[in-house]
Protein backbone atom coordinates (compact mmCIF):
# COMPACT_ATOMS: atom_id res chain seq x y z
CA UNK A 1 0.00 0.00 0.00
CA UNK A 2 1.63 2.72 1.23
CA UNK A 3 4.32 3.67 3.18
CA UNK A 4 4.73 7.05 3.53
CA UNK A 5 2.69 10.00 4.33
CA UNK A 6 4.24 12.04 1.17
CA UNK A 7 3.27 8.70 -0.91
CA UNK A 8 -0.09 9.08 0.73
CA UNK A 9 -0.96 12.55 0.26
CA UNK A 10 0.56 12.51 -3.62
CA UNK A 11 -1.61 9.53 -4.59
CA UNK A 12 -4.82 12.06 -3.06
CA UNK A 13 -3.26 14.55 -5.27
CA UNK A 14 -3.05 12.75 -7.99
CA UNK A 15 -6.87 11.92 -8.51
CA UNK A 16 -7.68 15.95 -9.59
CA UNK A 17 -7.20 14.71 -12.65
CA UNK A 18 -10.25 13.24 -13.13
CA UNK A 19 -11.57 16.93 -12.03
CA UNK A 20 -15.31 17.74 -10.43
CA UNK A 21 -17.76 14.87 -11.01
CA UNK A 22 -21.12 15.74 -9.59
CA UNK A 23 -23.09 12.75 -8.63
CA UNK A 24 -23.08 11.14 -5.03
CA UNK A 25 -23.54 7.16 -6.77
CA UNK A 26 -19.50 6.90 -6.59
CA UNK A 27 -19.58 8.30 -2.56
CA UNK A 28 -22.94 5.59 -2.13
CA UNK A 29 -20.39 2.66 -3.55
CA UNK A 30 -17.89 4.19 -1.68
CA UNK A 31 -19.79 4.23 1.59
CA UNK A 32 -21.33 0.51 1.10
CA UNK A 33 -18.03 -1.23 0.32
CA UNK A 34 -16.61 0.88 4.32
CA UNK A 35 -20.07 -0.56 5.97
CA UNK A 36 -21.68 2.93 5.99
CA UNK A 37 -19.78 4.82 8.65
CA UNK A 38 -22.10 8.20 7.33
CA UNK A 39 -24.65 6.65 9.36
CA UNK A 40 -22.94 6.02 12.32
CA UNK A 41 -22.14 9.37 13.34
CA UNK A 42 -24.20 13.05 14.30
CA UNK A 43 -23.55 15.88 11.55
CA UNK A 44 -24.65 19.52 11.26
CA UNK A 45 -24.84 19.99 7.43
CA UNK A 46 -23.08 23.53 6.42
CA UNK A 47 -23.91 24.87 2.77
CA UNK A 48 -23.84 28.20 0.77
CA UNK A 49 -21.52 30.49 -1.34
CA UNK A 50 -19.81 32.61 1.73
CA UNK A 51 -19.29 32.22 5.05
CA UNK A 52 -19.30 28.45 5.48
CA UNK A 53 -16.09 28.30 7.31
CA UNK A 54 -16.60 30.76 9.73
CA UNK A 55 -20.13 29.50 10.44
CA UNK A 56 -18.41 26.39 11.14
CA UNK A 57 -15.74 27.92 13.30
CA UNK A 58 -18.32 29.67 15.08
CA UNK A 59 -20.34 26.82 16.16
CA UNK A 60 -17.57 24.07 16.76
CA UNK A 61 -16.16 26.94 19.29
CA UNK A 62 -19.67 26.97 21.25
CA UNK A 63 -20.05 22.86 21.07
CA UNK A 64 -16.86 22.94 22.22
CA UNK A 65 -17.50 25.39 24.79
CA UNK A 66 -20.24 23.17 26.12
CA UNK A 67 -18.07 20.33 26.83
CA UNK A 68 -18.46 18.13 23.16
CA UNK A 69 -16.00 16.54 21.29
CA UNK A 70 -16.27 18.22 17.88
CA UNK A 71 -15.48 16.93 14.34
CA UNK A 72 -14.96 19.16 11.25
CA UNK A 73 -14.21 18.19 7.18
CA UNK A 74 -13.45 21.83 5.42
CA UNK A 75 -11.90 22.76 2.50
CA UNK A 76 -9.98 24.11 0.53
CA UNK A 77 -7.26 23.80 3.24
CA UNK A 78 -4.95 27.01 3.95
CA UNK A 79 -2.02 26.01 6.00
CA UNK A 80 -1.96 21.84 5.96
CA UNK A 81 -3.65 19.45 3.82
CA UNK A 82 -4.79 17.59 7.51
CA UNK A 83 -6.80 20.77 8.47
CA UNK A 84 -9.52 19.07 6.16
CA UNK A 85 -10.09 16.65 8.57
CA UNK A 86 -9.67 18.30 12.20
CA UNK A 87 -10.66 16.86 15.94
CA UNK A 88 -11.51 19.98 18.12
CA UNK A 89 -9.99 22.64 15.17
CA UNK A 90 -6.77 20.43 15.53
CA UNK A 91 -5.71 18.70 12.21
CA UNK A 92 -6.15 14.94 12.72
CA UNK A 93 -1.74 13.36 12.23
CA UNK A 94 -0.13 12.69 9.09
CA UNK A 95 0.17 8.50 10.10
CA UNK A 96 -3.79 8.71 10.13
CA UNK A 97 -4.09 10.33 7.24
CA UNK A 98 -1.44 7.15 5.91
CA UNK A 99 -3.87 4.39 7.34
CA UNK A 100 -7.24 6.02 6.05
CA UNK A 101 -5.37 6.26 2.19
CA UNK A 102 -4.53 3.16 2.42
CA UNK A 103 -7.85 1.86 3.41
CA UNK A 104 -8.96 3.74 0.21
CA UNK A 105 -6.83 2.71 -1.87
CA UNK A 106 -8.44 -0.95 -2.64
CA UNK A 107 -11.85 0.41 -2.97
CA UNK A 108 -10.83 2.94 -5.44
CA UNK A 109 -8.35 0.58 -7.68
CA UNK A 110 -11.60 -1.35 -7.78
CA UNK A 111 -13.97 1.24 -8.99
CA UNK A 112 -11.53 2.60 -11.38
CA UNK A 113 -12.39 -0.72 -13.53
CA UNK A 114 -15.76 -0.02 -13.15
CA UNK A 115 -17.81 1.60 -15.67
CA UNK A 116 -19.26 3.76 -13.16
CA UNK A 117 -15.64 5.35 -12.91
CA UNK A 118 -13.28 6.11 -9.99
CA UNK A 119 -13.91 8.87 -7.89
CA UNK A 120 -12.36 12.35 -7.57
CA UNK A 121 -9.89 13.56 -4.95
CA UNK A 122 -12.69 15.50 -3.72
CA UNK A 123 -14.52 12.28 -3.25
CA UNK A 124 -11.99 9.86 -1.67
CA UNK A 125 -11.11 13.11 1.15
CA UNK A 126 -14.86 12.82 2.10
CA UNK A 127 -15.36 9.17 2.23
CA UNK A 128 -11.89 9.52 4.26
CA UNK A 129 -13.60 11.57 7.04
CA UNK A 130 -16.80 9.50 7.58
CA UNK A 131 -14.83 6.45 8.00
CA UNK A 132 -12.55 8.61 10.00
CA UNK A 133 -15.28 10.14 12.33
CA UNK A 134 -17.06 6.77 12.58
CA UNK A 135 -14.24 4.06 13.12
CA UNK A 136 -11.09 5.34 13.71
CA UNK A 137 -11.72 8.77 16.25
CA UNK A 138 -15.73 9.03 16.93
CA UNK A 139 -17.14 12.26 17.69
CA UNK A 140 -19.87 13.71 19.79
CA UNK A 141 -20.60 15.58 16.86
CA UNK A 142 -19.41 16.63 13.04
CA UNK A 143 -20.12 19.19 11.12
CA UNK A 144 -19.49 18.83 7.48
CA UNK A 145 -19.00 22.04 5.39
CA UNK A 146 -20.19 21.52 1.72
CA UNK A 147 -17.62 21.51 -1.08
CA UNK A 148 -19.56 22.83 -4.24
CA UNK A 149 -23.18 23.48 -4.66
CA UNK A 150 -25.09 21.31 -2.34
CA UNK A 151 -27.96 18.32 -4.31
CA UNK A 152 -24.70 16.38 -5.57
CA UNK A 153 -22.20 17.56 -3.62
CA UNK A 154 -20.12 14.57 -1.61
CA UNK A 155 -21.13 15.36 1.58
CA UNK A 156 -24.57 15.15 0.66
CA UNK A 157 -25.35 11.77 2.03
CA UNK A 158 -25.78 12.30 5.48
CA UNK A 159 -29.06 12.86 6.80
CA UNK A 160 -27.52 15.75 9.68
CA UNK A 161 -29.39 17.46 12.82
CA UNK A 162 -29.28 20.51 11.31
CA UNK A 163 -28.57 22.22 8.03
CA UNK A 164 -27.48 25.85 7.50
CA UNK A 165 -27.44 27.86 4.12
CA UNK A 166 -25.27 30.58 4.78
CA UNK A 167 -25.39 32.94 1.29
CA UNK A 168 -26.16 32.73 -2.28
CA UNK A 169 -23.94 34.28 -4.64
CA UNK A 170 -23.51 34.02 -8.45
CA UNK A 171 -20.10 31.69 -8.13
CA UNK A 172 -19.29 28.58 -10.41
CA UNK A 173 -21.93 29.61 -12.38
CA UNK A 174 -20.69 27.22 -15.48
CA UNK A 175 -21.87 24.45 -12.86
CA UNK A 176 -24.34 25.70 -10.60
CA UNK A 177 -25.94 27.95 -12.91
CA UNK A 178 -25.93 31.54 -13.76
CA UNK A 179 -28.89 33.09 -11.59
CA UNK A 180 -29.52 33.43 -7.91
CA UNK A 181 -32.37 30.96 -8.12
CA UNK A 182 -30.49 28.33 -10.10
CA UNK A 183 -28.12 28.08 -7.31
CA UNK A 184 -30.35 28.59 -4.52
CA UNK A 185 -32.17 25.00 -5.90
CA UNK A 186 -28.70 23.43 -5.86
CA UNK A 187 -27.67 24.84 -2.64
CA UNK A 188 -31.23 23.67 -1.30
CA UNK A 189 -30.15 20.40 -2.41
CA UNK A 190 -28.73 19.69 1.15
CA UNK A 191 -32.37 20.14 3.04
CA UNK A 192 -33.47 16.81 4.51
CA UNK A 193 -36.89 15.51 5.84
CA UNK A 194 -37.69 17.13 8.62
CA UNK A 195 -34.40 18.62 9.39
CA UNK A 196 -34.22 21.34 10.46
CA UNK A 197 -32.81 24.15 7.93
CA UNK A 198 -31.15 27.62 9.10
CA UNK A 199 -31.01 30.24 6.37
CA UNK A 200 -29.15 34.22 5.90
CA UNK A 201 -30.29 34.25 1.86
CA UNK A 202 -30.81 37.72 1.02
CA UNK A 203 -31.69 37.73 -2.18
CA UNK A 204 -35.95 37.06 -2.76
CA UNK A 205 -35.92 34.79 -5.72
CA UNK A 206 -32.84 32.04 -3.81
CA UNK A 207 -34.93 32.68 -0.72
CA UNK A 208 -38.32 31.42 -2.23
CA UNK A 209 -36.55 29.08 -3.21
CA UNK A 210 -35.27 27.18 -0.02
CA UNK A 211 -38.93 28.25 1.54
CA UNK A 212 -40.48 26.16 -1.51
CA UNK A 213 -37.59 22.86 -0.66
CA UNK A 214 -37.83 23.51 2.83
CA UNK A 215 -42.06 23.32 2.67
CA UNK A 216 -42.02 20.16 0.18
CA UNK A 217 -39.26 18.07 3.02
CA UNK A 218 -41.04 19.41 5.86
CA UNK A 219 -38.18 20.72 6.99
CA UNK A 220 -38.98 23.74 9.95
CA UNK A 221 -36.83 26.66 8.36
CA UNK A 222 -35.69 29.93 10.30
CA UNK A 223 -34.76 32.37 8.27
CA UNK A 224 -32.53 35.60 9.22
CA UNK A 225 -34.86 38.95 8.90
CA UNK A 226 -37.31 36.74 9.67
CA UNK A 227 -37.19 34.20 12.38
CA UNK A 228 -34.38 36.07 14.19
CA UNK A 229 -32.53 39.45 13.56
CA UNK A 230 -29.42 41.22 14.20
CA UNK A 231 -29.92 44.32 16.69
CA UNK A 232 -27.60 47.05 17.83
CA UNK A 233 -24.97 45.98 15.80
CA UNK A 234 -21.84 48.09 16.35
CA UNK A 235 -18.12 48.37 15.90
CA UNK A 236 -14.95 48.68 18.70
CA UNK A 237 -11.20 48.57 17.98
CA UNK A 238 -11.15 45.06 18.10
CA UNK A 239 -14.11 43.39 18.29
CA UNK A 240 -17.73 43.59 16.09
CA UNK A 241 -21.13 43.96 18.55
CA UNK A 242 -24.05 43.01 18.11
CA UNK A 243 -27.58 41.41 19.80
CA UNK A 244 -29.73 38.58 18.41
CA UNK A 245 -33.46 38.72 18.82
CA UNK A 246 -34.99 35.52 17.92
CA UNK A 247 -38.14 33.37 18.96
CA UNK A 248 -36.20 31.17 20.86
CA UNK A 249 -34.34 34.08 22.98
CA UNK A 250 -32.55 37.71 23.02
CA UNK A 251 -28.85 37.61 23.20
CA UNK A 252 -27.61 41.42 24.41
CA UNK A 253 -24.45 42.25 23.67
CA UNK A 254 -22.54 39.42 21.60
CA UNK A 255 -18.92 40.21 20.22
CA UNK A 256 -16.77 38.40 17.92
CA UNK A 257 -13.24 38.94 17.10
CA UNK A 258 -13.82 38.21 12.74
CA UNK A 259 -14.48 41.55 11.33
CA UNK A 260 -17.51 42.39 8.83
CA UNK A 261 -21.09 42.30 9.16
CA UNK A 262 -21.21 39.14 7.21
CA UNK A 263 -19.18 37.59 10.07
CA UNK A 264 -21.63 38.98 12.44
CA UNK A 265 -24.38 37.20 10.36
CA UNK A 266 -22.58 33.89 10.23
CA UNK A 267 -22.39 34.04 13.92
CA UNK A 268 -25.91 34.52 14.15
CA UNK A 269 -25.91 31.16 12.33
CA UNK A 270 -23.91 29.45 14.66
CA UNK A 271 -26.34 31.11 17.93
CA UNK A 272 -29.77 29.71 16.02
CA UNK A 273 -28.08 26.18 14.91
CA UNK A 274 -26.50 25.68 18.85
CA UNK A 275 -30.31 26.53 20.04
CA UNK A 276 -31.65 24.15 17.87
CA UNK A 277 -29.20 21.23 18.61
CA UNK A 278 -29.81 21.85 22.63
CA UNK A 279 -32.73 19.70 22.26
CA UNK A 280 -30.15 17.25 21.37
CA UNK A 281 -26.97 18.38 23.42
CA UNK A 282 -29.02 20.49 26.60
CA UNK A 283 -25.75 21.36 28.05
CA UNK A 284 -25.11 24.00 25.48
CA UNK A 285 -25.82 27.02 27.50
CA UNK A 286 -25.41 31.48 27.05
CA UNK A 287 -22.22 30.99 28.38
CA UNK A 288 -20.92 28.56 26.00
CA UNK A 289 -22.26 30.80 23.19
CA UNK A 290 -21.11 33.72 24.09
CA UNK A 291 -17.42 32.26 25.09
CA UNK A 292 -17.31 30.59 21.52
CA UNK A 293 -18.59 33.31 19.91
CA UNK A 294 -15.04 35.17 21.32
CA UNK A 295 -12.99 32.90 20.65
CA UNK A 296 -13.35 31.60 16.89
CA UNK A 297 -10.64 32.45 14.46
CA UNK A 298 -10.74 30.94 11.12
CA UNK A 299 -7.18 31.59 8.99
CA UNK A 300 -7.39 33.25 6.27
CA UNK A 301 -10.37 35.73 6.42
CA UNK A 302 -9.54 38.87 7.15
CA UNK A 303 -6.61 37.72 8.96
CA UNK A 304 -4.05 40.34 10.39
CA UNK A 305 -0.59 38.25 9.75
CA UNK A 306 1.40 41.32 10.73
CA UNK A 307 0.27 44.96 13.10
CA UNK A 308 3.76 46.46 12.34
CA UNK A 309 3.71 47.55 8.79
CA UNK A 310 -0.05 46.28 8.78
CA UNK A 311 -0.50 43.00 6.80
CA UNK A 312 -3.74 41.43 6.27
CA UNK A 313 -4.60 38.06 3.95
CA UNK A 314 -8.40 37.25 2.73
CA UNK A 315 -9.57 34.84 0.66
CA UNK A 316 -12.46 36.80 -1.25
CA UNK A 317 -12.34 35.32 -4.14
CA UNK A 318 -15.86 35.98 -5.26
CA UNK A 319 -17.76 39.27 -5.87
CA UNK A 320 -19.57 38.83 -2.32
CA UNK A 321 -16.56 38.32 -0.78
CA UNK A 322 -14.40 41.27 -2.81
CA UNK A 323 -17.99 43.11 -1.30
CA UNK A 324 -17.81 42.17 2.14
CA UNK A 325 -13.44 43.03 2.22
CA UNK A 326 -14.36 45.99 0.88
CA UNK A 327 -17.06 47.46 3.79
CA UNK A 328 -14.43 46.29 6.49
CA UNK A 329 -11.98 48.58 4.35
CA UNK A 330 -14.32 51.62 4.22
CA UNK A 331 -15.40 50.96 7.94
CA UNK A 332 -12.86 50.08 9.83
CA UNK A 333 -9.37 51.42 7.76
CA UNK A 334 -10.48 55.05 6.59
CA UNK A 335 -7.24 56.43 7.61
CA UNK A 336 -4.49 54.07 5.93
CA UNK A 337 -3.50 53.47 2.39
CA UNK A 338 -4.35 50.03 0.46
CA UNK A 339 -1.60 48.28 -1.27
CA UNK A 340 -3.18 45.53 -2.49
CA UNK A 341 -1.81 42.18 -3.97
CA UNK A 342 -4.99 40.64 -5.93
CA UNK A 343 -4.59 37.02 -7.70
CA UNK A 344 -7.67 35.34 -8.58
CA UNK A 345 -8.64 31.98 -10.91
CA UNK A 346 -8.81 31.57 -14.28
CA UNK A 347 -12.57 30.35 -14.17
CA UNK A 348 -13.98 33.25 -11.97
CA UNK A 349 -15.72 36.96 -13.28
CA UNK A 350 -12.89 38.85 -12.21
CA UNK A 351 -14.18 42.23 -13.75
CA UNK A 352 -16.36 43.30 -11.00
CA UNK A 353 -14.35 41.90 -8.61
CA UNK A 354 -11.46 44.08 -9.66
CA UNK A 355 -13.39 47.02 -10.08
CA UNK A 356 -14.31 47.11 -6.63
CA UNK A 357 -10.88 46.93 -5.35
CA UNK A 358 -9.91 49.43 -8.04
CA UNK A 359 -12.66 51.91 -5.76
CA UNK A 360 -10.47 51.13 -2.67
CA UNK A 361 -7.04 50.79 -3.73
CA UNK A 362 -4.18 53.18 -3.78
CA UNK A 363 -2.20 51.06 -5.33
CA UNK A 364 -3.01 47.42 -6.82
CA UNK A 365 -0.50 44.56 -8.23
CA UNK A 366 -2.11 41.81 -10.13
CA UNK A 367 -0.06 38.48 -9.64
CA UNK A 368 -0.56 34.77 -10.90
CA UNK A 369 0.45 31.51 -8.81
CA UNK A 370 1.75 28.27 -9.26
CA UNK A 371 -1.49 26.72 -9.26
CA UNK A 372 -3.37 24.97 -12.82
CA UNK A 373 -6.68 27.03 -12.82
CA UNK A 374 -4.89 30.53 -11.72
CA UNK A 375 -5.45 33.44 -13.89
CA UNK A 376 -2.48 34.80 -15.87
CA UNK A 377 -1.17 38.33 -14.33
CA UNK A 378 -1.79 40.21 -17.73
CA UNK A 379 -5.31 39.01 -17.69
CA UNK A 380 -6.30 40.54 -14.49
CA UNK A 381 -4.28 43.78 -15.31
CA UNK A 382 -5.84 44.53 -18.45
CA UNK A 383 -9.48 44.57 -16.57
CA UNK A 384 -8.17 47.15 -13.88
CA UNK A 385 -9.19 50.80 -14.61
CA UNK A 386 -6.37 51.78 -11.60
CA UNK A 387 -3.84 54.80 -12.03
CA UNK A 388 -1.86 53.16 -9.90
CA UNK A 389 -1.71 49.49 -11.15
CA UNK A 390 1.18 46.66 -11.86
CA UNK A 391 1.49 43.32 -12.49
CA UNK A 392 4.03 40.53 -11.81
CA UNK A 393 4.59 37.09 -12.17
CA UNK A 394 6.18 36.42 -8.98
CA UNK A 395 4.04 37.36 -6.16
CA UNK A 396 6.65 36.48 -3.14
CA UNK A 397 8.94 39.34 -4.97
CA UNK A 398 6.15 41.75 -4.98
CA UNK A 399 5.35 41.08 -1.28
CA UNK A 400 8.96 41.19 -0.22
CA UNK A 401 9.01 44.70 -2.26
CA UNK A 402 6.01 45.66 -0.58
CA UNK A 403 6.97 45.11 2.75
CA UNK A 404 9.95 46.84 2.19
CA UNK A 405 8.70 50.03 1.11
CA UNK A 406 5.71 50.18 3.77
CA UNK A 407 5.35 53.08 6.01
CA UNK A 408 3.00 53.98 8.74
CA UNK A 409 -0.16 55.21 7.12
CA UNK A 410 -0.15 51.98 4.80
CA UNK A 411 -1.49 48.35 4.86
CA UNK A 412 -0.69 45.26 2.52
CA UNK A 413 -3.71 43.92 1.55
CA UNK A 414 -3.27 40.25 0.08
CA UNK A 415 -6.42 38.78 -1.00
CA UNK A 416 -8.03 36.82 -3.95
CA UNK A 417 -8.43 32.84 -4.60
CA UNK A 418 -8.36 31.07 -1.46
CA UNK A 419 -5.52 28.60 -3.09
CA UNK A 420 -3.33 31.71 -3.38
CA UNK A 421 -3.89 32.80 0.62
CA UNK A 422 -2.59 29.17 0.95
CA UNK A 423 0.51 29.76 -0.87
CA UNK A 424 0.66 33.18 1.15
CA UNK A 425 0.52 32.00 4.26
CA UNK A 426 3.33 29.25 3.75
CA UNK A 427 5.66 31.91 2.49
CA UNK A 428 4.82 34.13 5.39
CA UNK A 429 5.79 31.42 7.90
CA UNK A 430 8.87 30.14 6.27
CA UNK A 431 9.88 33.91 5.92
CA UNK A 432 8.64 35.08 9.79
CA UNK A 433 11.22 31.90 10.64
Amino acid sequence: MFHSYEEALNWIHSRLRFGIKPGLTRMEMMMEKLNHPEKQIKTVHIGGTNGKGSTVTYLRNILQQAGLTVGTFTSPYIEQFNERISVNGNPISDEEILALASKLYPIVEEMDKMEIGGPTEFEIITAMSFYYFAYMNTMDIVIYEVGLGGRYDSTNIITPLLSIITSIGLDHTAILGDTYAQIAFEKAGIIKKEVPIIAAVKQKDARDVIVKQAYEMGAPIYLLDKNFAIDEYYTESSVECFSLKSSFSTWINLQITMFGRHQVENATLAVIGAQLLRETYVSINEDHIRKGLLLSKWPGRFEIISENPLVVVDGAHNEEGIEALVDVLVNRYKDKKKKIVFAALSDKKTDKMIHKLDQVATAITFVTFDFPRAAGSSMLYEESNHPLKEQSSDWRKTILYQLENSKADEMLLITGSLYFISEVKTFWNNFKK
